[in-house]
């Protein structure tokens, strides 16, 4: 399974962006996929997740109501819609993919990784 992150950027506070993750790989349709962040001060950390089917997903605390998560299951496609960004939500953003239906929040069970994309919000 590979993984390629893309859309982040460079944002002022207050705006949107969207994330994709393409998904290629025998089976990856049936695996549950999330959204984690880094930066230098702070660990990998959970943002978001969807079940394999899509029909669940949750999303941190701090980002709930201004992050959805989403995906394109015939596009083998992961999206994350960010709005109302914050300084706080910089960081360089990870898609995983682990190897089963229902999703955790702990990245030591993804079993994929992608290069990440980073994700800027600045005055």
């Amino acid at each position: 399974v590979t993984l390629v992150e893309s859309g982040g950027g460079l944002v002022q506070p207050g705006g949107s962006l969207r994330l994709s993750c393409a998904a290629s790989g025998s089976g990856v349709g049936g695996y549950a996929m999330g959204w984690f962040r880094q930066t230098s001060r702070r660990a990998r950390e959970f943002v978001a997740a969807i079940s394999a089917s899509g029909g669940s997903t949750l999303v941190e605390n701090s980002v709930e109501g201004r992050f959805a998560i989403s995906r394109d299951n015939a596009e083998n496609m992961m999206y994350l819609q960010m709005n109302n960004l914050r300084p706080e939500d910089t960081g360089r953003y990870y898609c995983a993919a682990i190897n089963r239906g229902w999703y955790s929040e702990r990245p030591s069970e993804y079993d994929y990784w992608g290069q990440g994309t980073q994700v800027i919000v600045s005055s």
